[in-house]
């Protein structure tokens, strides 16, 4: 394969604007064959006319991809701030964080269809750039109104960064180094979360919550500039615009993914606070959502030129890596949304201290990932690789659910740095096989749907851990309350060992117990938060067998990693 490319580079420069002309012809022929037939193993590598090394391009582009990510939890530790500050309530400012997880939801699935039909450079430079002028906005908004208005522009304009990364880095490498360039948007995008509410809590402590949004603006120019620079569209992106162009406009799959996909982030973010279908709100909103997805899937499945091609679906690796990354990464967030809350709330931390005790699990991650990278390149079997990061995964979680209130800061440190260790040993393995048996010209749409699953897991895992720790609590609460009787010799040991302490000291006895109801209190939410680690390493072992319907990718000296 590399001898190939090496003899197809050599040709190119000999025959010149010749051989762009058949470059072209070429493409198409290859493309059609390939759609017409069995996807081939090994997608042909075409190599767009660049002067910089693909490493420049690639550390320029992942700049944008680390910004975006990291704005998705940078806002949650100041939303007391921001609330305050713009004279609302705490359960209005929460929509700051929801608008923008709804733009994005909207943007990821139809990414790679703008892209061809924008070009995937033009496509970039303009979600960054407009990125970053609603970035700049949000830190001006007056009102609780115009900041939620700018954060879904934000939002919409941020959402396409993640899948054009993904498509930039397979066509600026050839094969043999295509999981290294994974690697490091890996890191991006595990580490981003990681560090947003850390960073967050900082800036808003020490200056003010306008400034989460002012430091996107440098970053983003200068990611503006170098990109505009560095990076160019392949010849088979050119080929598939000027097709693309010529296309009519799916306008009513385009709306029924948008509304669709935009309520049902409502819903997710909304539902526990609400009381879910208690609310009619979330009885209005979901309804919403069933009805417009289900004729989403209808309408885009039986259309000709569809906005998400969900017909991609159909393969079976791409199908079950789906299925594998969804609920990695509900697992994922929701451990994410867990942890600190569980140092805050059980153990006395605050934000910024419980955001630094689970930051060395990046550091780890920094290190791995890259590693797994490079074993991949050197063929080893991406199915194992698969299956240990799942097993670790599963183990830190078990470990979790063991904690108590007497643990120690390394007690939670270790299992974290553990279970971030398990998702880079799944997903750069994941993303090598996940688009190995597609044809080419399906990458960009699969890149959106890839991004899609990703960001719903976190969105769904997030809504089911809430909701699960409140109401296991409040069944905990029940549970142990049954005991809590005055007139129990255990109550009466616990509160002072005199019958009298109830009965006869009135208000001193009464505190006695409020202060015994509040420890009980404290036991009930520590189970609730246990059963939470369990039942995510139940999650995690049940889809292990998913795996088993991995196909093996073909067997080569240097593995082509499509990671997209």
């Amino acid at each position: 394969m590399v001898v190939e490319d090496d003899l197809e580079l050599e040709e190119r420069g000999s025959a010149g604007a010749a051989e762009q002309r058949e470059d072209g012809s070429g493409a198409r022929g290859a493309e059609a064959s390939l759609a017409q037939d069995i996807p081939s193993f090994d997608n042909e590598y075409e190599a767009p006319r660049r002067v910089f090394n693909p490493w420049i391009i690639a550390m320029v582009v992942t700049i944008g991809t680390f910004m975006e990510v990291l704005d998705t939890s940078i806002a949650n530790v100041a939303l007391p701030h921001i609330a305050g500050s713009l004279s609302s309530s705490q359960d209005e400012g929460a929509w700051v964080l929801t608008s923008y997880l709804v733009a994005n939801a909207i943007i990821l699935p139809i990414s790679g269809w703008i892209s061809s039909v924008m070009g995937r450079k033009r496509f970039y430079l303009t979600s960054v750039l407009f990125f970053t002028i609603f970035s700049a906005v949000c830190g001006l908004a007056p009102s609780l109104g115009m900041l939620i208005l700018f954060r879904v522009l934000q939002g919409l304009a941020g959402g396409g960064l993640q899948p054009s990364v993904q498509a930039i880095l397979a066509d600026a490498f050839p094969p043999a180094k295509r999981g290294m360039a994974m690697a490091l948007y890996t890191i991006a995008i595990l580490i981003a979360p990681v560090l947003g509410p850390t960073l967050g809590g900082w800036i808003t402590d020490n200056y003010s919550w306008r400034w989460i949004f002012y430091i996107n603006i440098p970053v983003g120019v200068l990611c503006f500039f170098l990109t505009r620079m560095v990076l160019e569209d392949p010849p088979h992106l050119k080929e598939q615009m000027k097709a693309a162009r010529k296309v009519r406009v799916d306008y009513m799959g385009l709306g029924l993914i948008s509304l669709g996909l935009a309520t049902l982030e409502i819903v997710l973010d909304k539902g526990q606070e609400l009381d879910w279908f208690g609310s009619n709100f979330i009885v209005c909103f979901a309804t919403i959502a069933a009805v417009a997805l289900v004729g989403a899937v209808v309408w885009e499945w039986r259309h000709k030129n569809p906005v998400v091609n969900l017909h991609l679906l159909k393969e079976r690796n791409f199908r079950t890596c789906c299925l594998i990354i969804l609920t990695l990464y509900a697992v994922l967030y929701a451990t994410t949304y867990l942890l600190p809350l569980f140092m805050q709330q059980m153990l006395g931390y605050d934000a910024t201290t419980a955001g630094i005790a689970l930051s060395p699990a990046g550091l780890f991650t920094m290190a791995l990932v890259p590693l797994v990278g490079y074993v991949l390149t050197r063929g080893f079997d991406p199915r194992k690789l698969i299956f240990v990061g799942l097993a670790f995964i599963g183990i830190s979680l078990f470990w979790m659910g063991s904690m108590n209130l007497g643990v120690a800061e390394k007690d939670m440190i270790m299992p974290r740095i553990l279970q971030v260790m398990g998702v880079g040993l799944t997903t750069v393995p994941v993303s090598t096989i996940m688009f190995r048996f597609l044809p080419k010209e399906a990458s960009g749409q699969a890149a959106g749907l890839y991004a899609l699953v990703r960001n719903e897991g976190g969105s769904i895992g997030i809504a089911i851990s809430s909701t699960m720790l409140e109401r296991k609590s409040q069944a905990y609460q029940q549970q142990l309350g049954r005991n809590l009787d005055p007139t129990s010799p255990l109550v009466r040991d616990a509160v002072g060992g005199q019958a009298h302490t109830l009965m006869h000291y009135g208000q001193q006895g009464y505190n006695q117990l409020a202060l015994l109801y509040s420890r009980l209190q404290e036991q009930a939410l520590l189970l609730s938060y246990m059963d939470q680690f369990r039942t995510l390493c139940g999650v995690m072992v049940l889809i292990l067998p998913l795996i088993l319907f991995l196909k093996k990718p073909p067997v080569s000296k240097h593995i082509e990693l499509d990671a997209h």
